[in-house]
């Protein structure tokens, strides 16, 4: 299975042909999911007892398989949250898989995992942290959320013995991802939200509110608060200053969930909006967001790695013969859930090393431009309204008159033609803004990541609605 053959050598250059092309393609075709059995019907069984051999498998997939995924780099692709990597990160995604290196221990991985340190080192200068705060690079936000309140209840157990009598409590907002809830569930946590304010932020005035209103076996379980550097459905940053003023009064552990928002920390023209972040116990940032790294690329980073450690490091027999010198450094493993790893960050590093961050400055204010453009030709169109003003690359809008309906109907069929994938979300009116009762719409949403996409692209979007 291992060996070389004329066939499979082939078989390479046809695959390395292919990635070369894709990676130069800037505007890929926006390909559409087809359901199961129509993908069975035109493939068939592909893993067989023979094998159908190489160049087969191969030509169904870029043939077939892989027009049935929607490309996330595509510059009119701006629903959900995109992703454009660099041709330089993908690139070296190659070079990380190929090299084949494991890196949860430094022994195994030290080249590999020195140069992902190199990009963390930036990472963390960006948020602020103080001196001797670090991260380790993730799967993702929901892995990097929950290795944090990992952390975060072991911290809390270790403070006093009656604590792991207890279940753990946390508090976030009504805004905050969906991971957060989902990570409480396996973390065995109960959850309290809290209502956002009239700018749709957590903030301080509220969460101590809430904090006094609970009973007192409540205050015993509750360890930590998750804020918000960015939501993904409108790139509201929570008010973290204030969030971190309640969090040091009542020692718990503060949060912050940057997995969209965090690359908005290398943009100077909003850098300001994250005060606070500084004065936090972990923080999850996605490169693989806003941060023009392929997938999957997650990091989490503590203010007290010591913490981490505590929560995270696994032991084995089999490790304790690594005494040589080479063998000891970082050993991402001890930080975080995931003990195999791969060396997710190096896509990152070189990319970094290649462009220099300036480049990576100015490609995210690239996307806080094109935010603000997509709103002024919002407010100019008279079949559109704006809903409110853009939040990081996010922005929300509505086509005056349409329902439900016509923006699925909308999305659909620019979808289906090839043309854009921009889909609607709801969005929830405050009872003060509707006269006693809140309500719910249905409305559209740009997200804004790669620096390809042009005004003209969002002209011809917004033309698209009329």
């Amino acid at each position: 299975m291992h060996s070389i053959d004329i066939d499979t050598v082939e078989m390479t250059l046809d695959i390395m042909k292919y990635a070369i092309n894709r990676i130069s393609n800037t505007s890929p075709e926006m390909g559409s999911p087809k359901q199961e059995q129509d993908l069975m019907d035109l493939v068939g069984e592909t893993v067989t007892k023979e094998g159908i051999g190489g160049e087969k498998a191969f030509e169904l997939f870029k043939d077939v398989l892989v027009k049935a995924t929607v490309p996330v780099d595509h510059p009119r692709h701006l629903a959900f949250v995109p992703a454009a990597p660099t041709r330089a990160a993908i690139l070296f995604d190659l070079v990380t898989s190929a090299a084949s290196i494991h890196g949860a221990y430094w022994m195994t991985g030290a080249g590999g995992i020195f140069c992902e340190n190199q990009a963390m080192k930036w990472l963390v200068q960006l948020t602020g942290l103080p001196e001797g705060a670090f991260g380790v690079f993730t799967s993702g936000g929901t892995s990097a959320n929950l290795s944090a309140m990992i952390a975060a209840r072991e911290a809390w157990r270790d403070k006093n013995e009656e604590n792991k009598a207890y279940k753990a409590l946390l508090i976030t907002s009504n805004g905050a991802h969906s991971s957060v809830k989902s990570m409480a569930k396996v973390i065995d946590a109960d959850i309290i939200l809290v209502d956002d304010d009239e700018e749709d932020k957590l903030n301080g005035k509220w969460l101590q509110q809430k904090i006094d209103g609970l009973s007192e076996i409540d205050r015993k379980r509750l360890f930590a608060v998750v804020a918000t550097g960015g939501t993904t459905n409108a790139g509201i940053i929570d008010d973290l200053e204030s969030v971190a003023d309640v969090c040091e009064q009542e020692d718990l552990w503060f949060h912050v969930d940057a997995a969209y928002g965090g690359g908005a920390l290398a943009a100077p023209s909003v850098r300001h909006l994250f005060n606070g972040i500084e004065r936090a116990d972990s923080i999850t940032i996605d490169p693989h967001k806003w941060m023009f790294s392929p997938y999957d690329c997650g990091a989490v980073i503590y203010k007290n790695m010591e913490l981490a450690r505590n929560a995270h490091s696994q032991k084995g027999a089999y490790l304790d013969i690594f005494k040589d010198k080479g063998a000891q450094g970082f050993n991402p493993a001890d930080y975080q859930i995931q003990l195999t790893r791969r060396l997710r960050g190096l896509p990152l590093w070189f990319s970094l090393a290649m462009h220099g961050t300036e480049k990576y400055t100015q490609a995210i204010e690239r996307g806080l431009s094109l935010a603000l453009n997509a709103a002024k030709q919002i407010e100019a169109a008279k079949h559109l309204e704006l809903v409110r003003a853009p939040s990081l690359s996010c922005v929300l809008f509505k086509r005056i008159g349409w329902d439900a309906e016509d923006y699925r109907d909308w999305t659909y069929k620019n979808h289906q033609s090839g043309f854009a994938l921009v889909t609607p979300t709801k969005w929830t009116k405050p009872a003060s803004q509707t006269g006693g009762k809140e309500k719910v719409e249905t409305i559209s949403r740009f997200c804004f990541i790669n620096p390809d996409t042009t005004e003209e692209d969002i002209a011809e979007i917004l033309a698209s609605m009329e």
